[in-house]
């Protein structure tokens, strides 16, 4: 391993990245409680306003991006004329869906047709109060941040199911069936994925899984199983997220709308919304799990260099780690085309599943025998 070391070694480490306090704001408001409770409830509000500007900002901008990047692939130019480059045209159909009739089929279940995208809407909310956005900007740091996400985002599921099940709708009914068999399915070799990192990361701990790879990012610092567990969870949380070539649920050539088909106005914008934040959330655990999270990259031995790209703040590294993320999983949409429901069943059970097994073993053995970069670290 000397030699490979050697060789690596020009990455470098990222030195002085844990300079930074790592304080959450959940944490800053539990120093205030005994002293100021006013001070750790304003704490919170700006937690949770921030959340809610955040979800919002999240779901027009990404709106509008996918809109132009579908444009641009396909050669044309995508929404122009509300606003300077049509950049308030998602604003525009935003006030539309609010003020839209909200019809609910007479024979629905009523009680579980309003609940089911309120569901689907919590579970995307809950995961982003634990992303670590920067050192100083995180809401609450969870130990067992991993196995919380992987929990929370099983109520998505259930968002999915109630929506098909109490629509009274055959259609709606099948796309939730096949959405819930794609997304149990597909969580399975992203959990595996997940793994790896955990045990060369040695924490659940989102924010410690990012202080971690303070001498290189796991993606190649862990050699081979890094980036085979990149790859799969990659591909795994974008058939989570029913997005192209994994939109199944919603195939509106054979299912109309799939498991939204019975719903308008405002919970129709819930189920809307939560697919373009899950993918936000998607891309920002890729890049806290494999890409350094707020870590600056470096080489190692350019002083000048990792000077340089110490000025930029942790979030800008962040935010622009998670964008490049967003666009590869946009480009995913308006590249493949569809697959069939046994393909995208065989291509878990028989593909990624038996390569995610094999990469866990794998990355057991380099945690077990240090076979892996700075392992001193």
């Amino acid at each position: 391993m000397t030699g490979a070391l050697a060789a690596f070694a020009a990455f470098g480490a990222a030195e002085t990245a844990t300079a930074w306090p790592v304080k959450t704001v959940a944490a800053r408001a539990a120093e205030a409680l005994p002293d100021n409770v006013w001070l750790a409830v304003l704490y919170m509000a700006l937690a949770l306003a921030g959340l809610g500007a955040l979800v919002s900002g999240l779901g027009m901008g990404l709106i509008y991006l996918e809109r132009k990047i579908a444009a641009h692939f396909q050669c044309r130019l995508g929404p122009m004329r509300v606003g300077p480059h049509g950049i308030f045209q998602t604003v525009a159909d935003t006030f539309k869906l609010l003020f839209k009739e909200d019809i609910v089929p007479a024979r629905a279940d009523k009680a579980l047709h309003v609940l089911a995208p309120f569901l689907a809407m919590t579970s995307t909310v809950l995961m982003l109060g634990v992303i670590p956005y920067s050192p100083v900007l995180q809401i609450s740091d969870v130990n067992i941040g991993v196995l919380y996400i992987t929990a929370v985002s099983g109520l998505g599921v259930m968002g999915i199911l109630l929506g098909g099940w109490s629509s009274y709708n055959k259609w709606s009914l099948i796309g939730a069936m096949r959405g819930a068999a794609q997304i149990i399915s597909y969580e399975v070799s992203a959990t595996l994925a997940l793994l790896v990192v955990v045990m060369f990361a040695g924490t659940l701990s989102l924010s410690g899984i990012v202080t971690s790879q303070a001498e290189g990012w796991w993606i190649w610092r862990a050699p081979v199983v890094g980036g085979i567990a990149f790859l799969i969870y990659l591909t795994a949380s974008t058939a989570e997220i029913n997005r192209t070539p994994f939109d199944i649920p919603e195939g509106e050539s054979e299912l109309t709308a799939g498991f939204h088909t019975e719903y308008s106005g405002l919970r129709f914008a819930f189920f809307f919304l939560a697919e373009f934040i899950n993918m936000f959330v998607v891309a920002a655990l890729t890049v806290t799990l494999f890409l350094g999270g707020w870590m600056p990259f470096h080489v190692g031995g350019a002083n000048a260099f990792n000077a340089v790209m110490d000025l930029v703040p942790p979030g800008a590294w962040f935010l622009g780690k998670t964008a490049l993320v967003v666009f590869v999983i946009m480009w995913f949409r308006w590249t493949f085309p569809r697959l069939r429901v046994d393909q995208l069943m065989r291509l878990e059970w028989k593909i990624l599943l038996p390569i995610g097994f094999a990469n866990l073993a794998l990355g057991a053995l380099a945690v077990l025998y240090s076979l892996y970069f700075f392992p001193g670290a």
